[in-house]
């Protein structure tokens, strides 16, 4: 079918209050694992494609783009694709002619007024070429720059310079949403959702995060648009349904992908030894991968308003 618009999909989530799955892809294998695992499950998916995964494939958006806009028309479920955690205007600008209907800009390490800023301009860019827009205000911690002295893969000029802080962690002073700043922050920048911080991280490979759900149910009201909770898979499927139920109409998948995969291949390989093509131990990794994604989605259709 064609390409789902990701903002049709959110939006839909929302009103129905439950939430879209969103998971970041790195290879073919993992786009294929993505969209087996939502048609197992027979339910709608976004496909992202992040800034960092961009800068992996040596700053070249188009292939794994083009393959998973293909990968998304022949699904048979609605598929949207989604341009993740960009820093560079550079590749910002990519957006439209490479198949995507939705980018999140991510200006969340700059101060209040420079992020209101930077989105605000990033906003105006996207909503004149059909693009929906997410952004994130708070700071949920655990992304690592795309460039290894911590500017962006494409280095524009207009990325994220190496003098910008790091980031603070996920509990700590000043990391959080707060709710009056959301609303002002949304208002003024135009955004169509929003990625909120209420506890969870980035790149967690243990399940143990704790959200603050009293914060959520404040900032829902405030924002005013959907709202997105990135680093999901650290959080428990107890934590992720009662999110969902509080408010996230969109929750990004990125680290249990990787973990399936991972461990899939470690447990492959040691026992059989003299397998060479690779054929063999990716397909195993691509089953663990859609299992994920199955039972992941499986946790967010469960949650009950």
């Amino acid at each position: 079918m064609p390409l789902a618009a990701s903002g049709a999909l959110v939006a839909e989530a929302a009103a129905a209050r439950t939430a879209v799955a969103a998971f970041n892809v790195i290879t073919l294998e993992h786009v294929e694992a993505v969209v087996r695992g939502a048609e197992a499950a027979r339910a709608p998916v976004i496909l992202q494609i992040s800034e960092n995964a961009v800068a992996f494939r040596g700053g070249r958006l188009l292939p794994l783009a083009r393959a998973a806009a293909a990968a998304a028309e022949q699904a048979a479920v609605p598929v949207g694709l989604h341009l993740d955690h960009v820093q560079s205007d550079a590749l910002l600008r990519q957006a439209a002619d490479a198949g995507f209907s939705s980018v999140m800009y991510d200006a969340a390490r700059l101060p209040y007024e420079e992020n209101l800023a930077a989105t605000r301009a990033a906003a105006d860019w996207a909503h004149a070429r059909g693009l929906w827009i997410e952004a994130e205000l708070g700071e949920v911690g655990g992304k690592k720059p795309a460039g290894t002295d911590g500017r962006t893969a494409t280095g524009d000029g207009a990325g994220r310079a190496a003098d910008v802080p790091p980031p603070r962690g996920a509990h700590e002073p000043g990391a959080r949403t707060d709710p009056a700043e959301a609303r002002a922050f949304v208002a003024v920048s135009g955004v169509d959702a929003l990625a909120v911080a209420i506890g969870s991280s980035h790149a967690m490979t243990s399940r143990t995060a704790v959200l603050d759900h009293d914060l959520l149910r404040r900032l829902g009201p405030a924002a005013g648009v959907p709202l997105v909770l990135h680093g999901s898979s650290g959080v428990p499927d107890g934590e992720l349904t009662a999110a969902v139920t509080g408010g996230i109409a969109k929750v990004n998948i990125g680290t249990a992908l990787n973990l399936a995969m991972t461990g899939a291949l470690r447990e492959f390989l040691p026992a059989h030894p003299d397998v060479v093509d690779c054929r063999r131990y990716l397909a195993v990794a691509r089953t663990s991968m859609a299992e994920t994604v199955t039972q992941l989605i499986g946790v967010l259709r469960s949650a009950t308003a």
